[in-house]
């Protein structure tokens, strides 16, 4: 009689975390109240139902759970809450309602507790107010605005300058040169290469004005105090003369590694800044019918002259700047401790790095995984996982970082793909992170979605 209740118990249990995996709320609910005391009960591995509803990013499960009482601090085997594996799997929804601390029921969809992850070119000092650029005339007014910053780029490389360092033993920043009108208004409108391009207004002093007006839409015709930004593009020789006239600026080459010394933020606004300019570089006659184009939105749209151009009907991705997707990814062995690495012919001496690739047109991100992979190395991929993404201003890639699980480990190398990739132990990656370049190979830096890839995986654990 023992063992028979003790296995309709479990049966039970088995039933509560399937319907909380499922997202069945209706049906969980009605066993937890035949039942209550089933809440907190683990399966095998140590997870609750709670995990399970986190897992699957089931909002209704959660509420229920939580509502009922349940222990949101419990971990599994591998010693992981439910707001850990909801932050794992990117249910930000499902994470914020799990820390609310004050324990009450309702999401808490706009909580800073949660956030994403924000890789290197990924975060800004700036808000895209991208409902200003077909407002010409309040461009032109904060073109000539005295608090209005510009920063010069020759080349697609970004004027800097070097800050502190001089009286201290700390090494000087590299930072952004902050112009104003009076510092570039010669060399606008020179030559056919002086593109400026709107970038935004600055992000903190926007929110504050939001603040101070208390959500009041303010009028065309009144002055709206934001910090406008523009990008301004020099041709070589007038690069040159301004140069000469600012000895403390330099221009920033070549772009890797060195656009990796900038602060996070500044490196924000210099991916957008190069990424649309080397559009406006490639791209200077109509895609469609090469006749000449005239440049709106503040930079952001180019419209052919042309006045019988088929890009003049409708909406054509010719007329606008383009980001090219890539997709790149740690590939794990099935064993779950070891990792897959390449290295191209141009990778410096001893660079192991993820696997990459451009997406192709009509095909997924997953299916682009699993393609590139089998392509330069051999291995065919099953399950695909997103993690986060990347910006990469060179020239405009947008890098889609995910984790990918291997369901066949013989490597067979494609040399025109790469030179070498091979597996490395879970011990091997994490003496390269602390011990650096003292070891056999090395990895990306950080400012690198790569790097960060690999280091996710190190902190991940097998349960997940």
């Amino acid at each position: 009689m023992a063992d028979f209740e003790k296995s309709l118990h479990q049966d039970m249990i088995s039933q509560l975390h399937n319907f909380a995996a499922l997202g069945n709320a209706s049906k969980l609910k009605a066993l937890l109240s035949h039942s209550p005391s089933l809440i907190n009960a683990a399966s095998d591995n140590g997870w609750t139902a709670l995990m399970y509803g986190a897992r699957n990013g089931h909002l209704e499960v959660v509420q229920i759970l939580l509502e009922e009482g349940c222990d949101r601090s419990i971990v599994n085997k591998s010693r992981q809450t439910a707001l850990d594996i909801a932050k794992f799997w990117g249910h930000m929804h499902i994470a914020n309602l799990l820390s609310n601390v004050k324990g009450g029921p309702t999401p808490n969809f706009l909580s800073n507790e949660v956030k994403e992850f924000v890789n290197y070119f990924g975060s800004t000092l700036l808000d895209r107010r991208s409902d200003k650029r077909t407002n010409s005339e309040w461009l032109s007014k904060k073109q000539s605005h005295p608090t209005t910053v510009y920063i010069l780029f020759s080349n697609l490389s970004p004027l800097v300058t070097l800050h502190g360092g001089v009286e201290s033993s700390q090494q000087p920043e590299v930072k952004l040169c902050r112009l104003y009108h009076k510092d570039v208004e010669q060399y606008m409108n020179q030559t056919e290469e002086s593109i400026l391009i709107f970038l935004g207004v600055e992000l903190e002093l926007h929110m504050n004005l939001l603040a101070v007006h208390n959500g009041r839409v303010l009028q065309e015709d009144e002055e709206d105090g934001l910090v406008a930004w523009f990008a301004l593009s020099l041709d070589s020789a007038s690069a040159e003369k301004f140069k000469q006239n600012h000895e403390d600026c330099y221009f920033l080459q070549p772009p890797l590694p060195a656009l990796l010394q900038l602060p996070e933020k500044e490196a924000g606004v210099v991916a957008q800044a190069r990424s649309v300019l080397a559009w406006h570089k490639r791209y200077r006659f109509c895609p469609t019918c090469g006749s000449a184009t005239k440049t709106e939105e503040g930079g952001y749209k180019k419209t052919c002259l042309k006045e019988d151009c088929s890009s003049l009907k409708g909406v054509h991705n010719t007329s606008y700047p383009r980001v090219d997707p890539v997709v790149i990814m740690l590939v794990i062995h099935p064993d779950g401790n070891h990792c897959l690495l390449g290295r191209k012919k141009s990778s410096p001496s001893g660079w192991f790095t993820c696997l990459a690739g451009f997406v192709e047109p009509g095909e997924t991100i997953e299916d682009a995984v699993r393609r590139e992979v089998e392509e330069e190395a051999g291995v065919k991929v099953g399950h695909v996982q997103y993690v986060s993404s990347q910006p990469w201003p060179m020239p405009s890639s947008l890098m889609i970082g995910c984790l990918a699980v291997a369901v066949s480990t013989e490597i067979k190398v494609d040399r025109n793909e790469i030179e070498d990739a091979r597996w490395f132990s879970r011990e091997q990656i994490m003496e390269v992170l602390f011990k650096g370049n003292q070891c056999s190979f090395l990895i990306p830096p950080s400012q690198a979605i790569a790097h960060q890839l690999i280091k996710h995986w190190i902190g991940m654990n097998a349960n997940l």
